[in-house]
């Protein structure tokens, strides 16, 4: 493995640090991570692995590599083999020799594929452990303590694009959120109008017309807001 030069990990991070903080879509700025890193660290293969929330497996979401085998390996449990343990104890591990680590899963892939070291490290946000970013030399290696802080800093760094697409989410759903009450409040104060009820009471019947037409309030006031449209429409519209 080549000796990393300080402008070139500059240079690296001064990439990454651009990618992470374009307008692009997630997949995309992931692949270029890992992209970067591999021809950084002259990695064969590198890889972003993520934390399915739900079935708490470590899943391939980003990788520089072309090899179908490695791509379409089965995801590892949390716990399960370098990976599951790095996402586990959210601590790097380096291995000298794959093919020669008990814990090592996919041996048959590492063999095919000539993957000898491995450098894995998490990728957290807010302490959180979300993934994991493993680098992968073709020849035995033992990284340096520089190295290993290399790819935590470039790790870090991935994890600001997750958290910056979850601002983004959640601004959009509470957005989204304001936007429906305000068409309810709207609703609520036609029917208030013109059938002379209290806000109770047409809060009530928005609810029942929603539950007994099996739509969402959000659907019913839309009804009612097109319909008051109709009814009384604005001066100048034709």
């Amino acid at each position: 493995m080549v000796k990393l030069t300080t402008n070139a990990q500059l240079k690296a991070l001064a990439k990454i640090s651009e990618v992470v903080a374009s307008d692009g879509y997630l997949e995309n700025i992931l692949e270029q991570v890992v992209a970067i890193v591999a021809e950084l660290m002259n990695s064969n293969i590198c890889s972003l692995m993520l934390l399915n929330d739900q079935t708490k497996f470590l899943e391939i979401k980003a990788t520089q590599s072309f090899s179908n085998l490695y791509i379409n390996k089965q995801p590892l449990k949390l716990g399960e083999g370098i990976a599951g343990k790095v996402a586990l104890q959210n601590k790097p591990i380096t291995i000298k020799d794959v093919s020669k680590e008990p814990e090592y899963k996919h041996q048959d892939i590492a063999q095919k594929e000539g993957l000898k070291s491995l450098l894995c490290v998490p990728l957290c946000v807010r302490n959180n452990v979300i993934g994991v970013i493993n680098c992968y030399t073709s020849e035995p290696h033992s990284f340096t303590k520089s190295e290993i802080a290399l790819l935590l800093t470039i790790s870090n760094l991935a994890a600001i694009s997750f958290e910056n697409t979850n601002l983004i989410i959640k601004s959009k759903l509470i957005e989204e959120e304001l936007a429906m009450r305000k068409k309810i409040e709207r609703a609520k104060g036609i029917l208030m109008k013109e059938a002379n009820l209290s806000e109770e009471e047409a809060y009530k019947r928005l609810k029942n017309y929603s539950m007994n037409n099996r739509k969402s309030m959000e659907d019913i006031a839309d009804i009612i807001l097109i319909v008051d449209e109709i009814k009384h429409p604005v001066k100048g519209d034709h």
